[in-house]
């Protein structure tokens, strides 16, 4: 691996916490390092189906409002920074590691796991297996290193404020049940019901149609970083790219469909019900 890999994320936001609430874009990544593009079977463009394309540009508001933040660089297809770094599948591995310790997951299964093995339609994305110090590299350079900063951003908002919120931004290709939104909470492990439910309502009365934690509950970002009993809630949104990209979902729309806007709102509107300041939303 090149040494001279661009950074593995940003963070933005002032050094002294603005808000509770820390925002974090793990799958917009738009870095392909060279190794990567080398050892593929399938093309850089097929590769971007991984990425939640653009969703980096729907938190700008947000980054401009003050809100801290943190987005990935790195390519989805190279690290799943929302997988178990042991939610791996062996067969891509070489030497094979044995099966004890590692997490079969239903998205190992269907593919989609540390490192994202095939993509629908095209089958495995790799002509041959990774090293365990490529994958081992992978995980010290860009794995840990980002769970450490969300994990440190969120502590100095828990510090300031005694309550910490993340929203974790994802973007979703169109789902059969028609929904636009779909927000994750992990079935209620990873945040108190109040916080979720906000973002709900609030995208409700906007006007999208709203799932809760069905198709897309939460990931490892979830689990590992929401302690709601410690007062540090997490909460998964997923939003159709349909919304904030043009037809062919490889640009953003000029205006993002005012998806950013979205964001911004829900980021201060969970600000506010933390900090004991909501107003509410008020009755159709």
């Amino acid at each position: 691996m090149s040494a001279a890999l661009p950074p593995s994320f940003v963070v933005h936001g002032p050094d002294v916490p603005a808000s509770p609430v820390v925002l974090s874009v793990p799958h917009a990544g738009r870095d392909y390092p060279a190794a990567l593009l080398r050892d593929s079977r399938v093309t850089g463009r097929q590769l971007e189906i991984l990425e939640d394309r653009h969703a980096d540009r729907l938190v700008e508001p947000a980054i401009d409002a003050g809100y801290a933040t943190i987005i990935a660089c790195r390519a989805r297809a190279w690290i799943d920074l929302n997988r178990h770094e042991r939610e791996l599948d062996p067969e891509m591995i070489d030497p094979r590691p044995a099966s004890e310790g590692l997490i079969r997951s239903a998205k190992v299964t269907g593919g989609l796991g540390l490192m994202p093995r095939r993509l629908r339609g095209s089958g495995d994305i790799l002509h041959r297996r990774v090293s365990a110090a490529c994958l081992e590299e992978r995980i010290a350079r860009d794995h840990r290193p980002y769970h450490a900063q969300l994990s440190a951003m969120l502590r100095a908002a828990h510090a300031r404020f005694g309550v910490a919120i993340l929203l974790d931004v994802h973007s979703m290709p169109p789902l059969a049940a028609g929904w636009d939104v779909v927000v994750g909470d992990l079935f209620g492990r990873s945040a108190q019901a109040r916080f979720p439910w906000l973002v709900r309502d609030i995208a409700t009365v906007i006007g999208y149609r709203v799932a809760m934690n069905t198709p897309y509950a939460g990931g490892h970002i979830l689990s590992t970083h929401g302690a709601p009993a410690r007062g540090i809630h997490a909460i998964q949104i997923e939003i159709d790219r349909t919304l904030y990209l043009e037809s062919d979902l490889s640009q953003p729309r000029a205006t993002l469909g005012g998806i950013d806007a979205l964001i911004l709102q829900l980021a201060a509107a969970l600000s506010e019900e933390a900090l004991g300041r909501s107003a509410g939303i008020a009755a159709e």
